[in-house]
């Protein structure tokens, strides 16, 4: 398998069977999964597993123990942050193969500090519905990574020529 072209951060993600799309969507697209603990389940949740059907093994999973541990071991211009706090929306930014797609928690989302100290870096998918709390986030990472993918000139089967 080749180095992943993109890398989907889920920091202290809570709901398994969130996590368990996540990694169905990065085994398809060959793109790294790093789970940020502590995670709101054990790997081994059936829910989880359920979600991922039987594509766990395409899928290459890293773990770290917090947050300040991954933030220190990766490149800072590789990070790209998601949340709803901001307004930036994610089409200004621009991926390249190795950035670190992260997202917070599904109840509360990415620390605001780490957001404050990152803002040129941090994305919003917009929203048209104020009723509308937030979306799920699964379809994020789909809606993200995809944007990303385009970006960078790759389809499912590889990149572009």
């Amino acid at each position: 398998m080749s180095d992943p072209p993109f890398n989907i951060v889920l920091v202290q993600p809570e709901i398994p069977p969130n996590t368990g799309s996540v990694a169905r969507l990065c085994g398809a697209t060959n793109t790294t999964l790093h789970l940020v603990k502590p995670l709101g389940f054990k790997t081994d949740d059936k829910h989880l597993k359920r979600a991922g059907l039987d594509y766990w093994k395409f899928v290459d999973i890293v773990y770290w123990q917090n947050l300040e541990e991954l933030l220190a071991a990766i490149p800072r211009q590789q990070m790209k942050f998601f949340s709803k706090k901001v307004t930036t929306p994610y089409t200004s930014a621009q991926f390249k193969n190795g950035d670190f797609l992260i997202f917070g928690r599904e109840t509360k989302g990415l620390p605001e500090e780490l957001i404050d100290r990152n803002r040129k870096r941090s994305y919003a998918i917009p929203m048209e519905n104020p009723g509308i709390r937030s979306l799920n986030l699964a379809m994020s990472c789909g809606i993200i990574l995809y944007e990303a993918i385009r970006q960078a000139g790759q389809t499912e089967e590889g990149y572009l020529e």
